[in-house]
């Protein structure tokens, strides 16, 4: 917003998405909701149709969410200069934020009640669930897991000890409490840089970054965590060391969940954990894909800005996922909350949402197609400005080096 307001407009201003982050607690609750539906389908005898409401995590996140994406399209909203400061401290948004943790942590419990018991004929099951129905539950929360890393995201940014206690808390479901350091000492200073293992590069496939984030991430928190207690003339093995201790998190909660629902549950801590943190890993390839900040004469790398990161404005997704698409301003201000995230110029653009995107990075082919081009375009065809994944980089100069007329020429295929 350009002009200044006057003091009726600031006052008359409202958030038009304030009761709608409410949102945000679909995830959690999906489960609960879903039950009473399966109870019915079991009633009606569709025996077979009452295994698909488990799979509401995944129908969620590859359907529902792109298909409102696409439909109710971009936001447009930026909350103007003069409603930042009351914006960001209204503490109803946080309190959004918080509600998160206990219904995601229902959901965890209830899950695993359902994944080993033995006689749900309270369900309408002759027994217990067949496989088809615990995959799907299992996924169902894992996608919880996902969705409450970036809800820790959101909370983990922020200097109020309470909400950074709370960030490892909903860490501690997908055993990634480690991300709370790498994220906020590691990805932030690194981001769009060779040097990060949470940046995609151009021809780098979402297969071929999953270990290398995973493992580069975890060997990164744990490196800048034993150098912080280094200094501090500590131990990395001292209890202070905050990944060891997001660790404990969820050993303790895993182990309690195994002495009272027994070993059956392993594999459903298995398939919700790792399915969880790969959702975050996919969000992460698809955010600075090829994006590169350049090396200045002084050896450093340029100040992170806006056209480092790729962003979406679409409303839903932005709902569903607290402004992360608005990536750029929160790389700009990290400590910022989430209602007061702007969509800024000069951030390049997804074509969708990141429910939609994320689908497409596992399939390379797909997504180099839909991608390539773009970050090309961003770039001006100077592969010189682009992070190119080392493996390719023959084939890139090779296939691109014509420049323009050969990027042309594949837009127009």
């Amino acid at each position: 917003m350009t002009m200044q307001m006057s003091e009726m407009e600031i006052a008359q201003w409202r958030d038009r998405k304030r009761y709608l982050w409410l949102m945000g607690l679909i995830a959690p609750t999906a489960l609960f909701v879903m039950l009473p539906l399966v109870w019915a389908f079991n009633e009606w005898g569709w025996h077979v149709a009452a295994q698909v409401p488990f799979w509401i995590g995944p129908i969620l996140l590859y359907i529902l969410l792109p298909a409102l994406d696409l439909k109710f399209g971009p936001d447009g909203q930026n909350p103007p200069d003069e409603v930042m400061e009351r914006l960001e401290n209204d503490k109803y948004y946080r309190y959004c934020t918080y509600l998160y943790i206990p219904f995601q942590y229902a959901s965890v419990v209830v899950g695993a009640y359902l994944f080993t018991a033995s006689d749900l004929s309270w369900l309408g099951f002759d027994g217990g669930l067949g496989w088809p129905a615990k995959i799907g539950l299992a996924l169902s929360v894992g996608l919880l897991g996902g969705v409450g890393i970036n809800t820790a995201h959101e909370m983990g940014h922020k200097k109020d000890s309470l909400e950074r206690w709370l960030a490892k808390i909903t860490l501690a479901q997908t055993c990634y409490g480690h991300f709370y350091i790498e994220h906020n000492r590691g990805h932030h200073v690194r981001v769009a840089t060779p040097e990060d293992p949470a940046s995609a590069r151009f021809g780098e496939t979402f297969w071929e970054f999953l270990p290398r984030s995973v493992f580069g991430s975890l060997k990164s928190a744990w490196e800048l965590e034993a150098k912080r207690l280094d200094r501090a003339g500590k131990s990395k093995w001292h209890w202070s060391n905050d990944v060891l201790n997001a660790w404990a998190m969820s050993a303790v909660f895993y182990g309690v969940l195994i002495a009272v629902f027994g070993w059956a549950l392993l594999p459903y801590i298995v398939i919700s954990a790792i399915f969880g943190f790969t959702l975050l890993e996919t969000v992460n390839y698809l955010e600075h894909y090829g994006l590169l900040r350049q090396k200045l004469d002084s050896g450093r790398y340029e100040r992170c800005a806006p056209v480092h990161s790729w962003n979406s404005d679409h409303i839903v997704t932005n709902l569903f996922l607290y402004h992360l698409q608005r990536h750029s301003d929160h790389h700009a201000n990290p400590t910022r909350r989430y209602q007061t995230l702007r969509s800024m110029d000069g951030a390049p653009n997804l074509p969708s949402g990141y429910a939609s995107m994320i689908a497409l990075t596992y399939f390379p082919p797909l997504w180099r197609k839909v991608m390539d081009h773009r970050v090309l375009e961003h770039y001006d065809g100077d592969l010189s400005r682009v992070n190119i994944h080392p493996r390719v980089r023959d084939k890139v100069v090779a296939r691109y080096g014509a420049g323009d007329e050969r990027l042309r020429e594949e837009r127009g295929a």
